[in-house]
């Protein structure tokens, strides 16, 4: 499963719109979309707050930051 699906199975499983999720992670809506249909990926930082939101939420979300580092762009 690539990075678009998990970003969108991540947001579908806990029933939120993209708008929702984005205020979740403090990002625009434009910024999940481009996720969601690859493309881009998300930033370091970007990473680190989604991981850091699914910590919070108890949710299940497995992002190497080392591997994902060095490929982001957006």
């Amino acid at each position: 499963m690539g990075f678009s699906e998990k970003i969108k199975n991540l947001r579908q499983e806990r029933l939120l719109s993209q708008e929702a999720f984005a205020k979740e992670l403090g990002v625009s809506f434009a910024t999940v979309n481009r996720w969601e249909t690859g493309k881009t990926q998300p930033t370091y930082k970007a990473l680190r707050t989604i991981k850091e939101y699914c910590e919070k939420n108890n949710v299940e979300f497995s992002v190497d930051l080392n591997i994902e580092r060095g490929s982001t762009n957006g």
